[in-house]
Parts: structure tokens; sequence; C-alpha cells
């Protein structure tokens, strides 16, 4: 079974690391999910879903059924010590959707002071897939500056640009496309969208 790490930091962009962990879970692969402080904040005033809870178990319940999955595990992004923090622990890879320009920062310099940016960096020094969604405009020389250093190491910078040529109508169809382009960043069959045929 396929396993990944998402983290949905603190930026706006939640339903696109909703939309991101409902496909992964669908599909059935085995999913680490973090979300940061601020992360639960903006997923519930983005999107009126509460995930927060006393405990980190509770958590991963309300994750669990709220996304229909039992492979799926919750770690607080202060919990240095979850598997996804050491390299042994084998995954395919990582998403970060929507990334913070703090969690861009602290990954692109290697200050990996919470699990977020620790497993991004787990990730980058084993060699595996890391797709980054940055979710900032406009980008300051200092925000390139870091995506370009990540670039250069085999990171997919992905920002949530979403396109108009597949027709959407909807603010959903919108999140698909970029949940779908996300995916096919990191190989993962989807269907979220329909593909430019000329």
């Amino acid at each position: 079974m396929e396993r990944w790490v998402l983290a949905i930091s603190g930026a706006s962009g939640a339903p696109y690391g909703l939309r991101v962990l409902e496909e992964l879970a669908r599909s059935g692969r085995e999913l680490h999910v973090v979300i940061s402080t601020t992360g639960f904040e903006i997923i519930r005033d983005e999107t009126g879903r509460d995930f927060g809870a006393e405990s980190d178990e509770a958590v991963q319940e309300k994750l669990r059924s709220g996304f229909q999955t039992e492979n799926l595990y919750y770690y607080s992004s202060y919990n240095l010590a979850a598997p996804i923090s050491s390299g042994s622990f084998k995954t395919e890879g990582m998403f970060v959707v929507p990334c913070s320009m703090k969690t861009l920062a602290s990954i692109a310099n290697g200050y990996a002071d919470n699990l977020v940016s620790r497993a991004a960096d787990v990730v980058i020094k084993e060699g595996r897939k890391l797709i980054l969604s940055p979710r900032e405009m406009p980008f300051s020389a200092i925000h390139l500056e870091n995506m370009l250093k990540l670039s250069r190491l085999g990171v997919v910078i992905a920002p949530p640009a979403p396109a108009f040529y597949h027709g959407a109508k909807t603010v959903e169809d919108l999140v698909n496309f970029v949940a779908g382009k996300l995916l096919d960043s990191a190989g993962i069959p989807n269907t979220l969208y329909q593909r430019w045929a000329g």
C-alpha cells in the first residue's frame, strides 16, 4: 500500500488541502496527516469543518470519520517523535497544501522546528517526492528565492493557480483542478478535472 504524508499549514487555501486529502483517502492509500494550529482555524473559517479536538486521538477519529477511511494517522505539529520524522519510516512522499511562507522558509533553510518542516526535511534528504503549494500573492523576492532553492533540490513548487480551459463553472471545479494538478505532480492518477485535448 502506498503511504503518503499530507500537511496543511496556516495559509489560506484549506479547501485545496482537504480535497487532496479526500482523493487520497478515497483511493485507499495510507495517509499520515499533520495540521498546524493555525491550519485548524483556517479550515474552520474557510470550509465550516471543525477537526479540532482535545487530543490527537480525537482529531484522528474526526478525520477518519470525515474522510471515511481507517488508513489515516494524525500527528500534532509539535510531535517530533512521530514516525514521519524519521527517514527509516518509508513513504512515497509528502504534500504541503497549502504551504504558508513561514513553512516554505523553514523547509528551504532546514529549520525543522515542527513536524511539518521536519517531515519535509526527511523527504528531501531521502530523495522522495515533495510537493509544496505555496499560497501567497504577490510573491516577494525572498519567497521566490526560497522556492528556487527548493526547486533546484527537486521539490515540486505548485502554487494553487486554477485554470479555466476545462470549462469551470463553480468554485468546486476550480478546487478540483488544483487538487488534480497537485496529484498529477506526485504521479497519482485522478479524474478531478477535464484534461486539455486540443
